[in-house]
């Protein structure tokens, strides 16, 4: 049986639902899907695409640091988008947050997601 821990934090939003913000499995850290709600408040950033991906970006990062890595650390994202036209905006963004070698991504485009999110955003942490 492989060593799995759960990871928790206050610095991003609580599951809504029946999973864990993280699970880490050895050196692996699978994380939940993060929509852009703010954890004080568990309410949407905003309805602005940029303040939503930015949030989500942070509540990955807060996950991430519980589990002892940072996002320096993803290997894989996931990236859901209502609209595939802000995929440029996302691409911009990462930009910012992430440095070469950049994480294997997908970006799919949704119909909807949960509480009218415009992105959700999933990964695969080693650490």
């Amino acid at each position: 049986m492989p060593n799995k821990a759960v990871i928790h934090t206050s610095d991003a939003p609580e599951a809504i639902g029946t999973y864990s913000q993280a699970i880490k499995v050895n050196n692996t850290v699978y994380l939940s899907g993060q929509i852009p709600l703010v954890p004080a408040t568990m309410a949407m950033v905003s309805d602005d695409i940029d303040e939503q991906i930015q949030q989500v970006f942070t509540n990955l990062s807060a996950v991430c640091e519980a589990a002892g890595g940072s996002l320096a650390n993803i290997v894989k994202l996931n990236i859901f988008l209502t609209d595939l036209v802000h995929f440029p905006l996302v691409n911009e963004i990462m930009g910012q947050v992430f440095a070469e070698p950049y994480p294997a991504r997908a970006a799919i485009g949704v119909k909807s997601l949960p509480r009218d999110a415009l992105v959700e955003m999933d990964a695969v942490m080693v650490i």
